[in-house]
């Protein structure tokens, strides 16, 4: 029986099966990086607000704790956004007459909320609750990088689920004492007398009951 194909086409055939295997692995590793990064995760991407606010002055320059402004942080789900009225506690008084500021002098003159922007927004089927997260022991700095660094706020991490896992799987990487939960900067290394994270973190996860937390219904419910 006459050859139907030619030789060659064992070749063509192998490379065109290898190729494609190499495609397929080269397409889904473009496909992991493109998820994680910032034009997908809006991650260091800074949000532009209706009034432009600043941590970096009012946390570093003015040394304004995060609870004075985000009351849930504590004991809520949410850490909350400031009403207009507590902006103007010091802005009746401070920069009152200020352009830059009409927007809040409005809001609260019309009782009307300013809408901001939301940086940390999780998807509805994430169940999340920001108290819990601060009881144990993770501190803001944790999860929304140095705020006291940041003239205009960015969601420091991709809050994409590889990263939350990061922390569940190992939180004594991350643990810090209560006291220091709100503290931007902080390193036990400096502390008197310097320990290590690991030695910080798994003491406070035996204190405070923190396990490895990978179970889907813990997020998912």
């Amino acid at each position: 029986m006459a050859q139907v194909f030619h030789p060659s086409t064992n070749t063509i055939s192998k490379v065109t099966i290898f190729g494609g295997v190499f495609i397929v692995g080269a397409a889904g590793w473009a496909v992991s990086e493109i998820n994680r990064a910032p034009w997908v995760t809006e991650a260091q991407v800074a949000r532009v607000q209706p009034v432009e606010f600043s941590h970096k002055h009012h946390v570093q320059g003015l040394g304004i704790d995060c609870r004075f402004c985000h009351t849930g942080a504590e004991e809520g789900r949410f850490a909350g956004i400031p009403r207009t009225r507590t902006c103007m506690g010091c802005h009746a008084e401070i920069w009152k007459d200020a352009p830059a500021l009409e927007k809040v002098r409005e809001s609260f003159r019309s009782d009307r909320s300013i809408e901001w922007v939301r940086v940390h927004d999780l998807p509805d089927f994430v169940y999340f609750d920001h108290s819990i997260h601060v009881k144990k022991g993770v501190g803001c700095e944790s999860c929304h990088g140095r705020v006291d660094e940041m003239p205009l706020t960015w969601r420091e991490n991709s809050l994409n689920m590889e990263w939350c896992l990061a922390c569940h799987r190992d939180p004594a990487a991350f643990l810090r004492p209560k006291e220091k939960v709100f503290e931007m900067g902080w390193d036990p290394e400096k502390a008197d007398p310097p320990r290590t994270q690991r030695e910080v973190g798994e003491e406070i996860a035996r204190r405070n009951h923190v396990e490895s937390l990978t179970n889907c219904s813990v997020c998912h419910r």
